[in-house]
């Protein structure tokens, strides 16, 4: 059974969370501040950890800073802060994901599926399928052979697809592809992005598979 840590300081919210998890069979375990659940994350080891930023004794971004010094566990972020400036930060700091409050049930739900299927399944396999395409990583080949992809196109594929159903900030694919001295060559990541939507995407103005979270980064959907 998949163990949740649902962390938020509205006793209500926790309390809705609570049975809606438990309805769908997840075990659940709850705190209400960042120190607690830090505390819980060690004595507990959820699989899923569900995280309201906006917390009385330590901000929900340095929680994760301080998850993320000894547990790879899937970080959700929940948040009213609309401001694509502290999703980013909440993302480069190691969230996983990003769900804007009001939200619905469902919405959390479904991000949590993908996460839980994620941690499930083994390392990105060496074949991705993107459209008609089948993507050979390892030997950086593509089936039909009619696209040819850069050095940097490939690297950047193979950041986004190493972690598939995953939100990827612009910040975190810069230092892969290109390293920390890029960090604000934002244009980078949308420039290369699109180059790969118009070689793989059935239709690149509506992408199925390399999608973009406008304001926090990209998404690979397999």
């Amino acid at each position: 059974m998949t163990k949740i840590l649902v962390v938020d300081d509205e006793p209500q919210m926790i309390r809705v969370l609570r049975i809606n998890l438990l309805a769908r069979q997840y075990e659940v375990v709850t705190a209400g501040g960042g120190q607690a659940a830090l505390e819980a994350a060690r004595q507990d080891h959820p699989d899923i950890v569900v995280l309201d930023l906006g917390l009385p004794d330590l901000d929900g971004v340095e929680v994760i800073r301080r998850l993320r010094t000894w547990t790879k566990v899937p970080v959700i972020v929940l948040s009213g802060r609309s401001d694509s400036h502290d999703k980013v930060h909440a993302l480069d700091a190691g969230a996983d994901d990003y769900v804007t409050k009001p939200f619905s049930v469902d919405e959390l739900l479904a991000r949590i599926r993908v996460v839980a299927r994620r941690q499930g399944s083994a390392d990105a396999p060496a074949d991705v399928l993107i459209g008609r395409f089948r993507i050979d990583l390892a030997n950086r080949a593509i089936t039909p052979d009619e696209v040819h992809l850069t050095k940097t196109e490939w690297q950047l594929l193979a950041a986004v697809v190493a972690e598939p159903g995953k939100l990827l900030s612009q910040r975190y694919l810069l230092e892969q592809v290109w390293g920390p001295t890029y960090r604000a060559e934002t244009q980078n990541v949308r420039q290369y992005m699109a180059q790969l939507r118009r070689k793989l995407e059935t239709d690149p103005t509506r992408p199925a598979h390399l999608i973009t979270e406008p304001g926090m980064g990209y998404r690979f959907q397999p």
